[in-house]
């Protein structure tokens, strides 16, 4: 079994290879939280260089919400793989799936609401 920082090493080995295969692109920082029934993870550095041109060339809220149409619609699309992803690393099912993304920051933001909190192993105290 596993500890809960392994788990959120191995969510967030798989969230970066999901972003190379499925974006083109992986994070340049990445960290993965478990908090109960909740894994929230955090990507940094996640914007390509055109999506940065998208945004800088059009109207501030026009680029801001083509970005994150189009960002949403790729990870709904593939939804199904990052999902097994994630129950295969935790050993739960994924109830539900939240996104936002900061065209400013270029910070990404992925919640998902487990069917339950994983089972994982304390580490002991030295």
């Amino acid at each position: 079994m596993r500890t809960r920082g392994e788990i959120e090493a191995a969510v967030s080995d798989g969230m970066t290879h999901f972003e190379m295969d499925h974006m083109g692109r992986g994070p340049k920082e990445i960290r993965a939280h478990l908090l109960g029934d909740l894994l929230v993870v955090r990507l940094g550095g996640v914007l390509t260089a055109a999506e940065q041109q998208l945004v800088r060339s059009q109207p501030a809220e026009k680029g801001r919400d083509l970005l994150k149409q189009v960002r949403t619609h790729l990870l709904e699309t593939a939804r199904p793989v990052m999902e097994t992803m994630i129950q295969d690393v935790t050993g739960v099912p994924v109830i539900s799936l939240h996104h936002d993304i900061s065209t400013v920051t270029g910070e990404e933001i992925v919640i998902f609401t487990l069917a339950g909190p994983p089972e994982y192993r304390e580490v002991k105290s030295k």
